[in-house]
């Protein structure tokens, strides 16, 4: 078995596991550290061998996930995203505000927080 990937985290922050005829394709649990990984990996077995066991009626099991723009649209997004909060923390500290600023409420609903 091989094992490898660029980053498994998507945009949405769910672990997610696929089948693909005699391999399979883990992400999402980034950070979950070992646990995540080995309960991946019998998952991905028992879906390879296909299996129906509880591991694989999981909701990981064949979630899709929307992919990342393409670079350089990402990677304007998050700078973008990122001046926006530096901005709305600037403001709020200068301001002493006691609530959250506009911009940051703005940010919060354009990344889905």
């Amino acid at each position: 078995m091989v094992w490898g990937s660029r980053c498994a985290a998507g945009l949405d922050g769910h672990r997610r596991l696929r089948p693909d005829h005699r391999t399979g394709h883990g992400g999402g649990y980034v950070g979950s550290g070992l646990t995540t990984t080995n309960l991946a990996g019998r998952t991905l077995a028992d879906l390879v061998l296909q299996r129906d066991t509880d591991l694989t009626r999981l909701p990981w099991v064949g979630r899709q996930v929307r992919q990342w723009e393409p670079e350089p649209l990402r990677w304007l997004g998050v700078q973008s995203m990122y001046a926006l909060y530096r901005t709305a923390d600037r403001r709020e500290r200068n301001r002493a505000l006691p609530h959250t600023s506009r911009l940051a409420r703005i940010a919060n609903r354009i990344t889905g927080r």
